[in-house]
């Protein structure tokens, strides 16, 4: 892997901060969900930010 730039960080952490309950362990939901909630013009970086919701939510669920 490598490092997340920190934009991807601050938008993935402030949108888990306020719509926890609509994101899940799916990569694929998250997607959709950001596509939703988010105005996200770029796929790339709407499937970065989906991608770095889905490891923080199953990092959490691991420990």
């Amino acid at each position: 892997m490598g490092i997340k730039p920190s934009y991807i960080k601050n938008l993935g952490t402030a949108l888990l901060a306020k719509q926890r309950e609509y994101f899940t362990n799916n990569f694929d939901e998250n997607k959709r969900q950001l596509g939703a909630s988010a105005i996200i013009e770029s796929k790339r970086v709407r499937n970065r930010v989906a991608g770095y919701i889905t490891r923080r939510i199953n990092a959490k669920k691991r420990t």
